[in-house]
């Protein structure tokens, strides 16, 4: 089975096209060498693949016919990513909710107008 259908069959990208892509892109490692998209996938490989800042480790354990759900990835993967890069994620998510909740909107009026006090603080003595 190819490396991007693979991937895409264990659900780390929505589609195929952007399994492609990322292969394409080059961040996806598979045993430390940088991988096409149609190089095949066989039990006991390792694979890297690095998304959203975030290096995934996972460990072939046996290849899907199709598209698996969520509940049954863990029969054909071993997720071996480190705690830390996990961790990660937790402050990118806290990272991302710092000033304005999601949803919310472009800056308002006072928002603006205090970026621009921010930037130059001369132009409010006038």
């Amino acid at each position: 089975m190819r490396v991007d259908k693979f991937l895409w069959c264990v659900r780390y990208f929505k589609t195929r096209s952007v399994a492609t892509e990322a292969c394409k892109q080059g961040k996806v490692r598979m045993n430390d060498a940088i991988v096409k998209p149609s190089r095949e996938v066989y039990p006991a490989d390792k694979i890297q693949v690095r998304k959203n800042q975030i290096n995934y480790q996972i460990d072939v354990l046996d290849l899907p016919k199709s598209r698996v759900g969520a509940k049954l990835v863990n029969l054909y993967i071993n997720d071996i990513t480190p705690k830390e890069e996990l961790e990660k994620r937790e402050l990118l998510k806290y990272s991302q909710d710092y000033y304005r909740k999601k949803g919310t909107g472009r800056p308002t009026k006072k928002d603006r107008r205090e970026l621009d006090d921010w930037f130059d603080p001369e132009a409010d003595e006038d």
